[in-house]
């Protein structure tokens, strides 16, 4: 029987995101995460941006791998990262009603500062 992503329940939808939010808890993985915007990236050339041993970049792209963040492709000897846009956009979605919710209470704020500047 076939199952629609669609049809799962609230739950279900959080549960790719559980890999997610511990992949990003580092910072280690945040900045290669902003290094990969530029483009694919080896290991050795993003080992270059950190003071750590090659292995240690290594592990905190396995972990960003296993997220779904990064996807990986050889090329000849090389491995080349690359950054994967389908989780950062799930995430995207999942705080969009705790950014709308934020922007509406910024509002009132401004408002409220707005009616206090013409009392006095």
């Amino acid at each position: 029987m076939a199952r629609s992503s669609r049809s799962t329940s609230t739950a279900g939808d959080d549960s790719s995101l559980d890999a997610v939010f511990p992949a990003l808890a580092n910072p280690a993985r945040r900045r290669l995460l902003q290094l990969l915007l530029q483009g694919p990236q080896s290991v050795n050339s993003l080992a270059e941006h950190f003071d750590m041993a090659r292995p240690s970049v290594s592990e905190h792209l396995k972990v960003l791998l296993v997220s779904g963040l990064v996807t990986t492709r050889k090329v000849g000897r090389e491995r080349l990262y690359s950054l994967d846009q389908a989780p950062m956009r799930e995430l995207s979605e999942w705080l969009h009603p705790y950014e709308a919710y934020w922007k509406e209470r910024m509002q009132l704020l401004r408002a409220a500062v707005e009616e206090e500047e013409g009392q006095d």
